[in-house]
């Protein structure tokens, strides 16, 4: 189980150093990505949410300012809660089915599992595909697309499904730490506030800085 942005081609990206890859494809996020695997992540991320405040519909935020990297941030900086476009990933080593997030899903409410895991029902996550998570006694039902009958299904124990969104949460946090080293070499004064923003995007506590030495 892996937590995956949506990741576009970035076209014409020029803020700072992106990976170009294929449209659609997901970037697991972990504590080993590269300066330019992360500098995709942020910029994925801050892209999800790069949208004009619109004062005829109730949106209050601070119009968007000139300087291009400010410009590109003020989305992510100025939103309370961010979109993160992707979810949680799982993998049946033993099948090869593979169970991925739909469209418009946000990583952002990865914390609904717990809802499966705990016992008090199922949560849907996205469409085209629709899949879904369920619980049945003390098995979890990963439904690939819902809409169809013959859809493959990953079955595991709950105390495994536990298991595996602490290894999420493991893989957030270290990611979180490498966006914030990585932060404080592009970003230059919106670092800080880039990181809590992007913390509140996963559903996590902000990063600690690593110590000098």
């Amino acid at each position: 189980m892996q937590p995956v942005l949506e990741i576009y081609d970035p076209e014409q990206f020029a803020l700072w150093p992106v990976e170009r890859g294929e449209p659609f494809a997901h970037m697991a996020l972990h504590g080993e990505l590269t300066p330019i695997e992360v500098g995709t992540a942020v910029m994925r991320i801050a892209q999800c949410n790069d949208i004009d405040p619109d004062p005829l519909a109730g949106d209050d935020r601070p119009p968007r300012p000139s300087d291009p990297l400010a410009s590109f941030l003020h989305g992510l900086l100025t939103f309370d809660t961010p979109f993160a476009a992707g979810g949680l990933r799982v993998i049946d080593t033993s099948t090869g089915v593979t169970f991925l997030p739909g469209c418009c899903n946000g990583l952002e409410d990865w914390r609904a599992w717990d809802t499966v895991a705990s016992g008090s029902g199922s949560a849907a996550f996205g469409h085209g595909p629709d899949p879904l998570a369920e619980r049945v006694g003390d098995t979890v039902r990963l439904i690939v697309d819902v809409e169809q009958s013959d859809s493959p299904v990953i079955e595991l124990r709950a105390g495994e499904l536990r298991h595996l969104l602490s290894g999420v949460e493991r893989d957030l946090a270290r990611f979180l730490v490498l966006a914030s080293g990585w932060g404080s070499g592009y970003l230059r004064d919106s670092s800080a506030p880039v990181m809590a923003a992007l913390a509140r995007a996963l559903d996590m506590p902000p990063p600690v800085a690593p110590q000098g030495h």
